[in-house]
């Protein structure tokens, strides 16, 4: 009996993925696209539940993803070396994940099937985003920084107590 072929994110680099392999590994948690500010004084970068005018928080999604760079200049177009760098990205993010040579969790669509496992899990933002950014001032931002962003989950339901 021929034991089964391991899925691409366990063969493969990030820079050796298909345009569509790459997409995929975006589990639609949305944390990417929460505010981040930066302290100028200390470089310390702080999340907020603010997202991004362009973030849908009933899909956790982007609005406009084909034309995000024109109508969002500071968005961050992930590539693989932009996930070597950039320290913002969640500890959950799956770029970030394969990169560092974990794997997919087991809330990871590509691994259970379904969407609503980031939510059950806890990961994605939805229904914990307070505004768009388009909502908020800069003094109103600073009131809204959370920890929960840049942190693993806690323990939730996992699809043995689901």
């Amino acid at each position: 009996m021929a034991s089964p072929a391991k899925p691409f994110w366990a063969t493969k680099t990030l820079d050796s993925m298909t345009p569509e392999e790459w997409e995929s590994l975006c589990d639609g948690c949305g944390r990417c696209c929460l505010v981040k500010l930066e302290d100028e004084d200390t470089g310390e970068l702080h999340h907020t539940d603010v997202a991004c005018r362009l973030f849908d928080g009933a899909t956790c999604r982007c609005t406009d993803y084909a034309g995000r760079a024109k109508a969002m200049p500071d968005c961050v177009t992930l590539t693989p070396e932009a996930v070597r760098n950039l320290r913002w990205l969640p500890p959950t993010c799956a770029y970030r994940r394969i990169d560092e040579g974990k794997g997919l969790a087991w809330w990871h669509p590509l691994v259970s099937g379904s969407a609503q496992t980031v939510v059950d899990a806890g990961v994605s933002v939805k229904g914990r985003v307070f505004a768009s950014e388009a909502d908020v001032s800069i003094r109103q931002m600073r009131k809204r920084i959370r920890q929960w962003p840049n942190r693993f989950p806690g323990k939730r339901k996992s699809p043995n107590n689901l």
